[in-house]
């Protein structure tokens, strides 16, 4: 319902303001009419969105150690358990199979490579990309090459891919979609929610992808991943670097179309299941670090899994500026994002230090704090215009607390953690897969409320709809297997 409300507002105020016709309730359900890419695109948007900003962004929360159970409250105890049940991840899972992917595919066969269309081919290959890492890296093995094909090949059953096949075709998918940008056609303009069009941008965004892409494999095939990279570097498009660069989806506060972890405490009639990890707020408090006042609303959190024991006291929760306080409705207001200025510029920084690319490691990565800080600046503390972010870095964040160190591992070590305080409550998912690809941060401490011992979960359970329906599914894995890139 979010998602149809969300495409209706923009189909009707900014997009297609003529489509009453379209829209006419007197059509019949079972001959719906024709939908044109750019209806499809803001679909298959959404959808991402939707999945990344809630699912994902409370699976990654918790076992990243951003947040942690609300002891006064019981949601999400399966996932402090470290035992979330097979039905959970159905939604995220459908969502981005027959929702995302499927419109994106469509999109792909409605517009081909034509002069005045192939610029959505080229988003839609890219964001297939996007969601088909999402989906193997929390996963594992997934459909890929027999996936989308129950209309046009009638494949109900679509069988597994190895993870390292998968990840051979969606960088060949980004590839494609990438190189096929062209910057003198026809593009789309505010049906896409992302950039608006803007195919430089997208250029980049691919760019980006890719290099994250090529990092994550940077422990399972080094040669694969240096050379890859190595190649972005001389392509010309570049990366994202600036926060008004960030890849993201904004909301307003209209019923509906709000940020998707808001609407699903809404819908838990605005029960504050989620409050502030001690994993995270201690660290920031240790560093003196102004962002936890961004991220929190204070700095007191729980130990993680210690819901279990209902420990006396008040914790403090997720900000409304990264859409988890239950109680604002500014929380509605949060970006989804999908790949950020900081973490591009983190990247960039992990590639120079593994010496698989050029520029000063130690300067991207002051340059990745500074974007975070800069993203998040104007809710530093009432902070105004005149406070100098980059000061601020240089003379005490990174002398006093972090200085980039020397050696390549212990560089690595301390990119990834930093990494990991830029993406506190904004990029949940993608801390957790950083973390088991690299191991830092090194401090996580296993739940008070573990069911697989003194163990840390590796993957997602494999959803219930795929266990009963597809035929060819491979069998559940154990919470405790890594994923194949996972070599850590």
């Amino acid at each position: 319902m979010k998602k149809l409300s969300y495409i209706l507002l923009i189909i009707t105020i900014t997009i297609l303001p003529a489509c009453k016709k379209t829209l006419d309730v007197n059509r019949n359900p079972n001959s719906p009419a024709d939908v044109t890419v750019v209806e499809l695109l803001p679909s298959a948007q959404i959808s991402i969105g939707q999945v990344t900003g809630n699912y994902f962004q409370i699976v990654g929360g918790i076992w990243a150690q951003y947040w942690t159970q609300n002891p006064n409250s019981s949601q999400y105890r399966p996932f402090e358990q470290y035992q979330p049940e097979p039905s959970s991840p159905n939604n995220a899972w459908q969502e981005l199979y027959s929702g995302a992917l499927s419109d994106l595919q469509k999109i792909v066969e409605k517009a081909g490579t034509a002069e005045n269309t192939r610029n959505y081919t080229a988003i839609a290959k890219i964001l297939q990309g996007y969601t088909f890492q999402m989906l193997t890296d929390n996963f594992g093995d997934i459909p890929f090459t027999e996936a989308l094909k129950g209309e046009s090949a009638s494949i109900t059953s679509p069988k597994y891919d190895r993870q390292e096949d998968v990840y051979n075709g969606i960088i060949n998918l980004v590839k494609e979609g990438r190189d096929l940008i062209t910057y003198e056609g026809a593009h789309p303009g505010s049906d896409d929610l992302i950039y608006n069009g803007d195919m430089t941008m997208w250029a980049k965004f691919a760019n980006t992808l890719l290099l994250r892409m090529y990092l994550r494999l940077s422990y399972r095939n080094p040669g694969l991943a240096q050379s890859g990279i190595s190649a972005l570097y001389s392509d010309g498009n570049g990366f994202i670097i600036l926060p008004d660069e960030t890849a993201q989806i904004k909301y307003t506060s209209s019923p509906g179309n709000t940020n998707p972890l808001y609407s699903e405490m809404a819908n838990l009639n605005f029960t504050q299941n989620l409050i502030a990890s001690a994993t995270s707020v201690d660290s920031l408090g240790e560093r003196g670090d102004p962002r936890l006042f961004v991220f929190y609303t204070g700095g007191a959190g729980l130990e993680q899994g210690y819901y279990s024991i209902n420990p006396p006291g008040s914790y403090s929760t997720p900000s409304a500026t990264v859409g988890g306080l239950a109680s604002s409705s500014e929380s509605g207001l949060a970006p989804v994002k999908f790949i950020t200025s900081y973490e591009s510029l983190f990247l960039q920084a992990e590639a120079a230090a593994r010496g698989w690319a050029g520029g000063d490691a130690g300067q991207l990565y002051r340059d990745a704090i500074v974007a975070n800080f800069n993203e998040y600046k104007v809710a530093l503390l009432d902070i105004d215009d005149s406070f100098d972010v980059q000061y601020y870095v240089d003379s005490i964040h990174l002398i006093n607390i972090a200085p980039f160190p020397s050696g390549s591992e212990e560089r690595i070590k301390a990119i990834i953690t930093e990494k990991w305080y830029a993406m506190n409550g904004n990029q949940n998912i993608e801390a957790w897969a950083e973390w088991r690809r690299t191991g830092y941060p090194d401090f996580f401490t296993v739940s008070r409320a573990s069911r697989i011992g003194n163990q840390f979960p590796q993957r997602l359970p494999y959803p219930e709809i795929e266990v009963t329906r597809n035929l060819n599914f491979p069998g559940q894995k154990p919470m405790t297997e890594k994923v194949w890139w996972d070599a850590n």
